[in-house]
């Protein structure tokens, strides 16, 4: 199966020419919202905001007012997690969300309608966060069809490291969806180069060992390393898990590409409502309005 544009298929042993090694995937090749969008954020010499959502927290309405907020506000991708039960990369804030959505009843279909119900009035790219429980119990092609069907442009599986299931990674490198892997601190040059030469859309560097959540500070290593990943990669990097503030923003969009937040807009969230979350996306899309990438 191979990637022929957005939503089709087709049989044949080319899937591998469609896999591209541009950092903005430019010229003739084919390009999806994802790339589009970060060729978009290169010309204007912009950071990219990409915010974080648990489907079905603390409501199903709740996302979807929140998700149409976020593209109102400058959101550039939107990273849609799917609800589970044992969320082993996220810290506690991400978990409670988890697991309020599932006390909810929040189902994969429910995720993928509240997308659809999006697409009606926005095209700004969405990434599938999830972990591969949820793709195996749904069967990884329907997980999939049913992602492109609602309007996902990519599928970030957060416990799929490269080369941990060659014939799943076969499956999502070549579905229309952009296959976006995770790099973290602890990865060496010549793996980092590995990964980063075989992520599609764009390249998710963690900006620190452990779990997701909120933190005071950023590690002061984390701007050398952004740029050295940055540097190494031939598609955009997207700096993610800790950054919770206007000034981590500035600093993360400094050294990389975009900058991902999602604890810190579970928290507000959580204190201020759905308002609130909206507030800080504003003020984060502020602040990265403020610096020029590299």
């Amino acid at each position: 199966m191979e990637k022929q544009g957005r939503g089709q298929f087709r049989d044949g042993p080319a899937a591998e020419s469609l896999r591209f090694g541009r950092r903005f995937m430019m010229g003739d090749a084919p390009r999806g919202r994802i790339a589009e969008r970060f060729a978009r954020l290169a010309a204007e010499r912009r950071a990219g905001f990409i915010p974080y959502v648990t489907a079905g927290y603390p409501t199903l309405a709740h996302t979807r007012e929140l998700l149409a907020g976020l593209a109102e506000a400058g959101a550039d991708v939107i990273e849609l997690g799917i609800p589970f039960s044992d969320p082993m990369a996220d810290g506690p804030t991400i978990q409670r969300s988890s697991q309020g959505a599932l006390d909810q009843g929040t189902t994969v279909d429910d995720a993928f309608a509240v997308l659809a119900e999006l697409r009606e009035s926005s095209d700004v790219p969405v990434v599938i966060f999830s972990y591969l429980n949820p793709v195996h119990s749904r069967g990884v092609q329907t997980f999939i069809r049913r992602a492109v069907d609602a309007g996902a442009d990519g599928i970030l599986p957060t416990d799929l490291p490269l080369g941990a299931d060659p014939p799943l990674e076969a499956a999502l490198e070549a579905c229309p969806l952009d296959l976006v892997r995770l790099i973290a601190p602890t990865t060496s040059p010549a793996r980092v180069r590995e990964i980063a030469g075989a992520s599609q859309g764009f390249v998710y560097y963690i900006a620190r060992t452990g779990v997701t959540g909120a933190r005071a500070e950023l590690r002061g290593e984390l701007v050398r390393e952004a740029g050295a990943v940055r540097a190494a990669s031939p598609l955009p990097v997207a700096v993610g898990f800790g950054v919770s503030t206007a000034e981590h923003a500035r600093a993360v969009g400094a050294a990389a590409d975009a900058a991902v937040v999602g604890s810190a807009l579970v928290d507000r969230l959580d204190d201020g409502g759905v308002a609130g979350a909206l507030e800080l996306a504003r003020e984060l899309r502020s602040a990265l309005n403020e610096v020029r990438p590299g």
